[in-house]
């Protein structure tokens, strides 16, 4: 049985616990990244447009008799298993908001790139969050575990709900927006990673002595999402970070241009990198895309999926 999160104010979350719960939680691609300029609090004002993708994590949560996480995957070494992981900061928010110990085991089954500009951090904390809350039956309705989500991160929010939405604020604020059709995408993992908050330093560093506009939304890319039409977002697809990923690790650029002489109809950084994204046309495009940059060499892997995917799902 699988049961789906519901969206903000649609009822309670929760039940009488159990067992065993697993969560499955999407990665993401940020079709839009628009980004202001450093806030005093060091953030950035953001006008993200997420959309929710078919790579997944799923997050296990099981009694026991403290707090105690595990990995499994691809690149399972590289995720961190004490307090500092996102998953456990989860469950230790969730738990002290019921009053109860995080007695939890939380096994993270490991799909989505390790520090590869898709979120996957973000998504083992949703989903910790919503395996822990059907674990214990707290009670939190879907509102209460977004408040959570905010607290721990910027994108924990968007990976609970899935499908695609507008970010604003430092991206934690969603409105959703409604996607017209499938879009096909490749994802090709780099060799190595890169740190978020270093990326945002670059790209702080690249704006000084100029004048960094307001992050706006684009109707473009609004309307081809709403219309489902990929052309249309392949001409919209914008990512204010891409210069400073791009500084940071030149390498991606032989990667994006591989895709682009492959036929995708669009190549840009996902999110804060170094994953790179690639929109085709259809289903065969993206296949020919894949081989292309498994075939060059200058990627780990490519992955080809669609989307927009559901959020946070109980399996």
């Amino acid at each position: 049985m699988r049961d789906h999160l519901a969206g903000p104010g649609t009822g309670r979350v929760g039940g009488r616990g159990g067992d065993r719960v697993t969560v499955r939680v999407p990665a993401k691609v940020n079709v839009q990244l628009a980004v202001g300029a450093a806030r005093a609090d060091g953030f950035h004002d953001l006008a993200n447009v997420f959309l929710a993708v078919g790579l997944y994590d799923e997050v296990t949560a099981t009694p026991a008799e403290s707090l105690r996480l595990t990995c499994s995957g691809p690149d399972a070494g590289q995720v961190p298993l004490d307090g500092s992981n996102l998953a456990a900061r989860a469950a230790t928010a969730l738990a002290e908001r019921a009053g109860i110990e995080p007695a939890v085991h939380l096994h993270i089954d490991k799909d989505i790139p390790v520090a590869g500009g898709m979120a996957g951090g973000s998504a083992d904390a949703a989903g910790a969050l919503l395996a822990c809350e059907r674990l214990w039956g707290t009670g939190a309705r879907p509102e209460e575990l977004l408040e959570i989500c905010a607290e721990l991160g910027s994108d924990v929010p968007f990976s609970l709900v899935g499908g695609a939405a507008l970010g604003t604020g430092r991206g934690e604020r969603l409105t959703p927006l409604e996607v017209g059709g499938t879009f096909h995408w490749v994802f090709a993992r780099a060799e190595g990673g890169l740190s978020t908050p270093a990326v945002y330093r670059e790209f702080d560093r690249l704006a000084q002595g100029r004048t960094v506009p307001e992050p706006l939304v684009s109707p473009l890319v609004l309307d081809a999402l709403s219309t489902g039409d990929p052309k249309a977002l392949a001409a919209a697809l914008t990512n204010d970070l891409q210069p400073a990923a791009l500084s940071l690790f030149p390498a991606l650029r032989d990667t994006l241009d591989t895709g682009t002489r492959a036929g995708a109809l669009a190549a840009l950084v996902s999110g804060s990198g170094p994953t790179t994204a690639f929109l085709a046309a259809d289903e065969s495009a993206a296949h020919a895309v894949a081989a292309a940059l498994t075939a060059s060499g200058h990627c780990r892997a490519a992955r080809v999926t669609t989307a927009p995917a559901p959020g946070a799902t109980v399996l």
